[in-house]
């Protein structure tokens, strides 16, 4: 409220000269005052700010009360306007009935009966200016608490808020644990009856598929489904659980050509896919698994923006990245992969946000939230990077930039038959797993390559073999047995028979920390890679595939 205004005295005397004299009183106290020329102007006044009105009696005889009383029951909670009233002389409140009328309808009022001394006017104007005083405090005090409510509930709801985001985030990050460790028990099973498959495929393609073109060509294609099961599992887990990056030189126009029936698959009949690679492309820095999940990834997404169909591009080039670029790259080659579609697009915020871990646009169910922040992580992990560039309604283009691999490095080609090597000597192979179908499908591979086989179907069984004369050239042994695991009867082994070799069998994905010092194979595998791997330790190999240790997290988003 103005100062000059919310401390004045507003006066009502249209009477003779009663407002003049009254307000000379009051200015010669040194307060100040202004004269109403009727009840309309005086209302208006009032709501402009004032701190007490002084009016006569008769000034309100047969005038229209209705608007002021209606401003004075509309006042603030705070506010309780004051009015001094002059009545006549013995009309005091006693014996003047209309004046109890007044009280109703002004309420804070005082009355002051005619004539009066200076010293009573001032002093009944003082005191009602120190009411409207007090009355201005309260109402700065009122304020002060109301604002100090509207931050606290600010803040609550603020807080509230937080809350339920990380309460959200939490709950997802619980899900993507549960899969992880979920997934983590289905793949070890799910390796294990891919072994005797691959196996027993591997056996009969061998010894049929010179004879029948027909039962060659539906083995070939059963091996293919098992090595795209194998490759699922490892998709799996590096959703669930991120694995560390197993990085090598990559042919990204050949891994992307090899995914050109999953992406198609993938995306469906309604989008045309188009894959573009630049000739002569250098090979990239990348882990082969986790950058096809990557592509897969924006590839699902471009599908979902593109909810009626439409064109979705891929284009891989090299680029050259100079010193101060936007992309904040260090200097150097990359190949760069670009992710094109032409749907729905993503607004200014979206757009910033986009590759917040748990972001997403999609309704309940339909997704984490995780797939473009896993690819912003894989390419921060390898050096790289990934920029999204969109507008609502003109589509969404995802460029991803791989390090350019070294020289020393060779691309990695797509996965081909193995042939066995040469078998060398016939070995004797004491085989230790608990599973009989796996431990069947395996023996049939190895004496097919010319070796004898003595089966044991766990660890205890195997040292009873041995205590009683066996005498194998290598040791295969699963990982993950009950009672006596692969790494216990390895020590045990190596305490009593410290110059026997021993290859440890696994489809296990949890930590393996205890076995890093052996020789390990992974399950699924064929006829081809345990042919390797026994080869090699017939020759005193010793080289160690050394698998993810528990813990270990890539760096990126």
């Amino acid at each position: 409220m103005i100062p000059h205004l919310s401390e004045r005295a507003l006066i009502l005397a249209p009477q003779g000269r009663d407002a003049a004299v009254a307000c000379a009183m009051l200015v010669e106290a040194g307060l100040r005052c202004m004269v109403c020329r009727g009840l309309s102007e005086l209302t208006d006044e009032i709501a402009a700010g004032a701190g007490y009105a002084l009016i006569t009696e008769e000034s309100l005889l047969g005038a229209d009360l209705a608007p002021l009383a209606e401003w004075l029951r509309g006042q603030g909670e705070w506010s309780d306007f004051p009015f001094v009233l002059l009545t006549q002389r013995g009309g005091g409140l006693e014996r003047n009935p209309a004046a109890r009328r007044y009280l109703e309808v002004l309420g804070n009022v005082t009355f002051l009966e005619r004539p009066f001394h200076p010293t009573t006017l001032v002093s009944l104007a003082r005191s009602s200016l120190r009411s409207r005083r007090r009355q201005y405090q309260a109402r700065a005090r009122l304020e002060e608490l109301h604002q100090l409510t509207t931050d606290l509930e600010r803040r609550v709801e603020e807080r509230t808020r937080e809350h339920e985001e990380a309460m959200a985030q939490l709950h997802e990050a619980q899900k993507l644990e549960t899969l992880g460790q979920l997934t983590g028990g289905v793949a070890h099973d799910f390796n294990n009856l891919l072994t005797p498959i691959t196996g027993a495929l591997d056996l009969l393609h061998r010894k049929y598929g010179a004879e029948d073109a027909r039962s060659a060509r539906l083995i070939a294609n059963a091996l293919l489904a098992a090595d795209r099961a194998k490759t699922l599992v490892q998709r799996l887990l590096g959703f669930a659980r991120r694995q560390t990056l197993q990085t090598q030189a990559i042919d990204v126009g050949e891994l992307l050509a090899g995914m050109r029936d999953l992406i198609a698959s993938s995306v469906g009949s309604t989008i045309e896919l188009r894959i573009r690679s630049a000739p002569g492309l250098p090979a990239a820095l990348a882990d082969p698994n986790q950058l096809e999940l990557a592509i897969l990834n924006l590839c699902v997404n471009a599908r979902d923006a593109m909810p009626q169909g439409g064109p979705l591009t891929i284009v891989t080039e090299e680029a050259a990245v100079g010193p101060g670029s936007p992309l904040r790259l260090s200097p150097g080659l990359y190949v760069h992969l670009s992710v094109i579609d032409a749907g729905c697009g993503m607004d200014a915020d979206t757009l910033a946000r986009a590759v917040e871990p748990f972001y997403s646009t999609k309704e309940t169910g339909r997704g984490t939230g995780l797939g473009l922040s896993m690819v912003h992580g894989l390419a921060a992990q390898l050096g790289g990077g990934f920029v999204l560039s969109s507008a609502p309604d003109e589509g969404t283009r995802a460029d991803l930039y791989l390090p350019v691999a070294g020289a020393a490095q060779q691309p990695l080609a797509t996965r081909t038959a193995l042939a066995a090597p040469p078998t060398g000597r016939p070995l004797t192979v004491l085989l230790v797993d608990d599973e009989d179908i796996v431990r069947t499908g395996t023996a049939e591979m190895i004496r097919d390559l010319g070796h004898a086989v003595i089966e044991a179907s766990g660890g205890a069984e195997a040292l009873a073999l041995l205590a009683d004369g066996a005498a194998p050239d290598i040791v295969v042994s699963d990982y993950k047995m009950p009672r006596m695991d692969g790494a216990e009867l390895s020590r045990l082994l190596r305490a009593g028979h410290p110059a026997l070799p021993i290859l440890i069998i696994t489809g296990y994905t949890g930590t393996t920390d205890d076995v890093l010092h052996l020789p390990r194979l992974a399950k699924p595998f064929g006829r081809a890679e345990i042919a390797a791997a026994l080869a090699g330790l017939a020759a005193g190999d010793d080289n160690v595939v050394r698998l993810p240790r528990k813990g270990t997290r890539p760096e990126g988003r």
